[in-house]
Parts: structure tokens; sequence; C-alpha cells
């Protein structure tokens, strides 16, 4: 697909056939920063409908989330979408931020609450002439700038939502405010992500829902994501690579394995595409990409 940017990335998924994008984050040194531009090469290739770039707490990389998301824009094939959150910003400086992206020619942002400043789990203290939900930031940026939004999806509900109704709520609240697409955290088990999708769809949200997918390639690493989630590894999976904790090349081909079933399964299971955690690497998504035998 060639990069469009004037494309709003909730259109393209819309339009039919599957979508499959990519996730990098800034890299803190030059090193990373090699490694990340490397990845990106590589996927580059498989023709994603879009990649997105985060967005560090606090804001901490507002700068380098804005000129990498500028570079894939101006120098790869690929559409760019950048991570806006809530936290740390006052409306003007997100108002800033939107007219930095637009300058650089990125039409299409994920709009997102943002995890607290003391880290997941800590109490959420709202931004002083900020926004203080991802529905209100949603509002403010479709008020503001021409762009696509998208937002997040939870397919086990929110770690700070009440319940799954509670959270299914949120989703509508975001839909309401004009966002046209979301995109889940990463999803551990099929079923989780069908029970969104039908949370959703009862009340009338009828956008995109694309679910993200992170292979377990280090077992400590993984447990690390899952529990700052607020969420639990699931029994099935634990029991297929506990035994393996001792040999990492084994355990990382079954953590290919888990992650190809569970792409499987959420494509058969409708899903508009899929949404790769790349963590700043290629060769796990381009492997799931090959075991899947998608085309590119």
């Amino acid at each position: 697909m060639s990069n469009d940017p004037a494309r709003g990335i909730g259109e393209l998924v819309r339009e039919g056939g599957r979508s499959f994008s990519f996730e990098f984050f800034p890299p803190k040194d030059e090193a990373g920063e090699e490694i990340l531009w490397r990845s990106i090469r590589e996927l580059e290739p498989l023709a994603p409908t879009f990649v997105s770039v985060t967005y560090g707490a606090g804001g901490s990389t507002r700068e380098r989330t804005v000129a990498i998301t500028e570079r894939i824009a101006r120098e790869t094939s690929m559409l760019p979408m950048a991570h806006l959150t809530c936290v740390g910003h006052t409306t003007d400086e997100i108002a800033g931020i939107l007219a930095d992206l637009e300058q650089a020619g990125v039409r299409n942002v994920l709009a997102l609450r943002g995890d607290p400043p003391a880290g997941p789990g800590t109490p959420w203290v709202p931004t002083e002439g900020g926004v203080t939900y991802a529905s209100e930031l949603v509002a403010f940026i479709k008020q503001n700038a021409d762009v696509s939004v998208g937002v997040a999806a939870f397919p086990e509900g929110h770690r700070d939502a009440e319940s799954l109704d509670a959270d299914a709520l949120a989703l509508k609240a975001k839909y309401d405010a004009g966002a046209e697409f979301a995109v889940t955290e990463m999803v551990l088990r099929a079923s989780d992500y069908v029970g969104l999708v039908e949370r959703a769809r009862a009340l009338g949200v009828d956008f995109p829902i694309i679910p993200g997918v992170m292979p377990i390639l280090n077992l400590n690493s993984m447990r690390r994501m899952v529990h700052m989630s607020g969420r639990e590894m699931p029994a099935e999976t634990e029991a297929r690579i506990l035994s393996l904790a001792d040999d990492p090349d084994a355990l990382r081909a079954e953590g290919i394995a888990i992650a190809t079933e569970l792409c499987e399964a959420l494509l058969a299971a409708g899903a508009p595409g899929l949404h790769f955690y790349t963590l700043n690497r290629s060769k796990a998504t381009r492997e799931i990409f090959q075991a899947l035998r998608l085309p590119v």
C-alpha cells in the first residue's frame, strides 16, 4: 500500500480487506534508534495498513514521537499514526502537538488517557488545564484538527474499570466523541476479544476494533507486561511455556506458535485485522506473518 497521508485509518479499515499494523516506541538512545529504523525497513515490505508510534509517560517523548512519526511519513511508504495522551499536558499544549503533527503531514492520532504519572495501578490525577478522560481528548482533537482518531479498547476491561459493562460504556463515550476505530491492548485469549466486541456492539459501537497481539518471547518480561495491565497470564498459556523457562529458544518458538494460533482464532472470529506490538524488533512479527501465510 502506498503512503497517502490524507487517508484516515478509520476509513481504510472500514473499507474491507484485512488491516495489518505495527507499533513502535521512541528509543532512548542512538543504538535503540538504529534498531528501530532497521526494524521499520524490515517490516516495510509487509505493506502494513498503518504503523503507530507510542507516547512516553507524562509526555516524556513528545518531540521524539513527532519526529519519528514525521520521518516515517516522509521516508517510507507506510502510513503513520501518532499516540497522544492526556497525561501532563494542558489543552494548549495538546493543540500545539496537533499543530506539530499536522505540519509533519501526520493525519492519524490514537487518543489515550495514558497511565497515571506514578505508573499503572496508582491513582489517576488529571493535569490542571488539561482533559481527564480519553473521550474528552477525542472530542478536543476532533474540534481542533482534521485527523482520523482512534482509541484504545480492553479485552478484559481497563484495570481501573469497575466492571466490564462500565468499561464498555467508556468505549461508547469515546465512540460518541468521534473516534473512528479502536486498537486493543494485547489480547491473551480470542474469547476475550469476542466478548469485548459483543459488549461494544450491544451499545451501538459499530467502528472497527482491531486486536493487539504480542508474542511471548521472554517469560519474565511478558509476565511483567501482563501484570502491569492488571491481568493474569491464561492458565492454558502458562501450561505450554512454563516447562520451557530454561530453554530460551524453545520458549521463543512456542511463543511464536501460540501467537500464530491466537491470530488465526482472532481472524476466524471476524477481527478486521491484527495490530502487532513489535517492541521495535521485526523478526517475530515476520515469522508470524510467514506462519499465517498472510499476503505480502
